[in-house]
């Protein structure tokens, strides 16, 4: 491992590098900081430009749509050229003079430029130009230009106090409501609740507002007979237009093409509305003579401003930069010290946790790694003093037998050379179930599947330990389920089972009941054990798996066992691809249930 000096030393030339890196980029931004504010001044001035030209464009479109000539234009181009600073000229299409805004009152044609900067026609909007939020243009045809469908002075009279009326009505009657009167531009007045017109209803006298007068009916008819004029001679059938200008066949003849329709309503508006709108004329708007202003210039001034930008962002980056490595190199060492007491054998090494950023999960993880191999430790020294106390047993027990047949104490008859044997058996047995448990960690233990007979398999367990039921005076049982042939080693099978039987048999008193049964639970098959035993403690319920571990806390072998084969049986359950469990009541006996796929 290296040293704390060394990685410290590389931790401050990285910092350092990233203090240049930061600053080389701190002055790239103050200069595309400059470039930018300049190029939205910029831009904020051709914005304007823009805006100069619709609002021009829109105020002569609107003159054009309720004046049939261009006839006292002069004072509106007056007027727009003082509030955006443009001259203005207007000409018709064929390039002669109509109005012009500059001192002389009047421009030569030959001065003008070759191309005008749009084209003036109520009855054909520039689209891009339009700036009108108040109406939808239809056809390109300007909302201002109502022509004969414009109210005469009575009817506007009379329309407007029905609308107050209304208004009046619908505010004094139900919930508050926001409640406007409005005027389109024929004259006609309006009701809008909450922003939408009301053009439906029969309350607060709404008909009477909505009833069409005799000019709109007027208008409304010519253009319902220049509509079905164009229709007739495309050799469609009529229709019967509505007050929105939507229509309907007039006849059962059928409907006439929609397409057909909306070409000859466009034609029939134009040709209504023609005698009362200005013609075409040419715009030509002169940019105006003034300069760009930007946030940034070359004066002295704003050079002396950008140098004190440029040296804040540096010092702002080194102490940024100075913090930041303070940040990283504190939680770098608290490891680098951790792990070197670990090293050293200190077990119980750890570091603070602060924060949720890189440093630390870093952190969290070295603390979890020293928790994990403290517990490792203590299960390694916890198994070797096991391993150890199973051992110490029947070798002590043969070692007790030899000296004393050694001395003349005991004969070396038939019955101390069965306790030897006895003695031998169970320190192999202890070392196979050992070397299992080695093979099942180490992931080596072979397996050779073939399909296995469930309850021929529980039949062969129970003739295996019937005489050992018989001889402790309990009664083995087996009640095979309807279980088809699964895929699992037969050997290792029964080894699993016959270790839960044995484990049954051993804490069962006498007279009691020891059932093997086998049964489908969705895609597996459970093979259990119940036995009529002392049964286990909650607490101690989770630990029967564990390698070693008995009820009895003196770990005498009054009851028999290794106390390895519960953990076997799970290590072959696990090799199965399955799994082992047991439930327990205190007092009344235990299930024990292996889980493997079918």
């Amino acid at each position: 491992m290296r040293g704390d000096i060394p990685l410290r030393r590389r931790l401050r030339s990285r910092l350092l590098g990233l203090s240049a890196l930061v600053s080389l980029c701190s002055i790239v931004a103050t200069a595309w900081l400059v470039v930018s504010l300049t190029a939205v001044a910029i831009g904020h001035e051709r914005g304007q430009v823009l805006a100069d030209d619709a609002r021009i464009y829109d105020t002569l479109v609107g003159f054009a749509a309720t004046h049939p000539d261009w006839s006292g234009v002069g004072p509106t181009i007056g007027a727009l050229s003082r509030q955006t600073g443009r001259r203005i000229t207007l000409t018709d299409e064929a390039r002669h003079l109509l109005a012009d805004s500059g001192e002389e009152g009047r421009r030569p044609a030959g001065s003008l430029p070759s191309t005008a900067s749009a084209t003036v026609d109520a009855l054909a909007v520039d689209t891009a130009l339009a700036r009108r939020a108040g109406g939808t243009l239809f056809d390109r045809i300007d909302p201002r230009a109502v022509g004969p469908f414009r109210l005469t002075g009575r009817e506007r009279a009379a329309v407007a106090a029905a609308a107050s009326w209304v208004a009046t009505c619908l505010r004094a009657s139900g919930p508050p409501q926001d409640v406007a009167v409005t005027r389109t531009p024929n004259g006609r007045t309006e009701v809008e609740v909450g922003g939408h017109v009301l053009e439906t209803g029969d309350r607060c006298g709404l008909d009477a507002l909505l009833r069409r007068t005799p000019t709109e009916s007027r208008a409304l008819a010519q253009l319902s007979r220049l509509v079905n004029d164009c229709l007739t001679d495309r050799h469609a059938p009529p229709v019967q237009l509505a007050d929105d200008l939507t229509w309907t066949p007039s006849t059962a003849r059928g409907a006439p093409d929609s397409r057909s329709v909306a070409t000859c309503l466009s034609t029939a508006r134009r040709g209504q509305l023609d005698p009362y709108v200005a013609p075409p004329a040419l715009l030509f708007a002169a940019a105006p003579d003034q300069k760009i202003t930007t946030f940034f210039d070359l004066s002295d001034a704003n050079r002396m401003r950008i140098t004190g930008v440029t040296v804040a962002v540096l010092l702002i980056t080194v102490t940024v930069t100075f913090v930041a490595g303070t940040r990283m190199v504190r939680p770098l060492r608290a490891l680098t010290g951790a792990a070197r007491r670990m090293a050293e054998g200190d077990q119980s090494a750890r570091v603070e946790v602060a924060g949720d950023d890189e440093f630390g999960r870093l952190a969290a993880a070295f603390n979890l790694m020293s928790s994990r191999r403290q517990e490792l430790e203590e299960m390694r020294r916890a198994l070797m003093s096991d391993v150890a106390h199973e051992l110490r047993a029947p070798l002590s027990n043969v070692r007790g037998w030899l000296e004393a047949v050694e001395d003349g104490v005991v004969p070396a008859d038939e019955n101390v050379i069965s306790s030897l044997l006895e003695e031998a058996m169970l320190l192999q047995h202890i070392i196979d179930d050992l070397r299992d448990l080695a093979a099942a960690d180490a992931g080596a233990l072979e397996l050779h599947p073939e399909d296995v007979d469930a309850a021929a398999l529980l039949a062969q367990v129970a003739r295996a330990h019937q005489g050992n039921a018989g001889s402790a005076g309990l009664e083995l049982r087996v009640r095979p389920g309807q279980v088809p042939s699964l895929y699992a080693d037969p050997v290792r099978l029964r080894q699993a089972v016959g270790n839960l039987v044995s484990n049954a048999l051993r804490h069962t008193p006498a007279g009691g009941t020891v059932t093997l049964s086998t049964h489908r639970e969705g895609a597996e098959v459970v093979f259990s054990v119940e036995d009529t035993g002392s049964g286990i403690s909650g607490e101690d319920l989770p630990k029967v798996f564990d390698r070693f571990w008995r009820a009895e806390k003196s770990r005498s072998r009054q009851s028999g066992g290794s106390g390895l084969g519960l953990s076997i049986v799970r290590k072959l359950a696990e090799a199965h691809g399955g799994s082992a469990h047991a439930s327990s009541v205190p007092g009344e006996g235990s299930v024990f249930s292996l889980r493997l796929p079918g």
